[in-house]
């Protein structure tokens, strides 16, 4: 028999493809929750020292966690990688193919060529730049900047950025930190779980994140205070902008009968340094020394936003049966 088709092509039937020598099939017990498996690793707590703006150079350092993730590196969590960038007397040029890039400036002052713009910076100014923004960072004297892009999530997905959505956008430090103050002033802001301001962008009114993936906070942590815990399904690569000693993060997985964190990692602050936040995993901070602290959590909660996946919650006291292991 033939079957006859449109035009003049015709198909003799032959025997059925079989399967194809890659292809698999699982139960769903055994496949629904590869993490929970363990087929999948979890995201290590980490911190980076801030000692590498100490040292002499100018030099970057992926902060790359690449082989406990096991994935193409460099890489800090599945979507996102953070670098540190020191600058001494010298110029540095970077490029990540990448939909969006963040830089926060940790200690210095220079400038920075990118995408026929030229921005001149100082401590504690970020900006942002999108896809094929290469970049030539200056500094006629020593300087550092924290360097965030999404380049893991393009290569897991086998793709090369395409176009840029957005425009190169600078927040000064003056004008965020005038934002915050506001909010902290105000008696409703002020009693929040997060004494915060978000960098926003007018190109993304949905989700009022600095690009269309990432999210940037500028927090205040007063001191004495303790920021009861919250979790969120992004990850989050939090940098000590100031601090003393006895500020520090809990994380963890469960929540104990005052909806604090029972058996959790402490990760104790220092400015300048890095350390990562898992996603799903409840976190508090605390700030027992006796000045106010200062964090920046740089997040895929841009694209968590969009997905409508971020499900961020916050504990109450009296639950005490709150744990999600991811």
């Amino acid at each position: 028999m033939v079957l006859l088709l449109e035009g003049t092509m015709t198909i003799t039937p032959r025997a059925t493809t079989a399967t194809s020598s890659q292809a698999q099939f699982f139960d769903y017990a055994s496949a629904a929750n590869p993490l929970q498996q363990g087929l999948i690793s979890t995201i290590p707590y980490r911190s980076f020292s801030a000692s590498f703006f100490d040292q002499a150079g100018t030099a970057l350092q992926p902060l790359d966690l690449s082989a406990d993730l096991h994935c193409e590196g460099p890489a800090t969590g599945p979507s996102l990688c953070g670098n540190f960038i020191r600058l001494d007397q010298g110029s540095l040029r970077t490029h990540a193919d990448a939909t969006s890039q963040l830089f926060f400036v940790a200690r210095g002052h220079g400038q920075t060529e990118a995408c026929g713009q030229v921005f001149h910076w100082s401590e504690g100014d970020t900006f942002v730049l999108p896809a094929g923004g290469e970049a030539i960072h200056i500094s006629d004297t020593h300087a550092g900047l924290y360097w965030v892009h999404d380049a893991p999530l393009l290569r897991y997905l086998g793709v090369s950025t395409v176009k840029p959505v957005f425009e190169p956008c600078f927040y000064s430090h003056e004008d965020a930190r005038a934002q915050l103050d506001a909010i902290a002033s105000n008696p409703r802001g002020a009693n929040a779980n997060r004494v915060s301001v978000l960098l926003g962008n007018n190109a993304f009114p949905q989700t009022r994140t600095v690009t269309h993936t990432l999210w940037a906070m500028l927090g205040i942590l007063p001191a004495g205070q303790v920021q009861r815990p919250h979790r969120h399904q992004s990850i989050a690569l939090d940098f000590a902008v100031a601090c003393q000693p006895g500020c520090y993060t809990m994380i963890g997985t469960e929540l104990d009968e005052n909806g604090m964190i029972r058996k959790g990692h402490r990760e104790d602050w220092a400015a300048g340094a890095a350390f990562v936040t898992p996603p799903g995993y409840w976190h508090s901070h605390h700030n027992e020394s006796g000045a106010d602290a200062y964090v920046l959590p740089i997040q895929d909660a841009g694209l968590h936003t969009y997905l409508r996946t971020l499900d961020i919650a916050f504990s109450n006291r009296g639950r005490a049966d709150l744990s999600n292991t991811p």
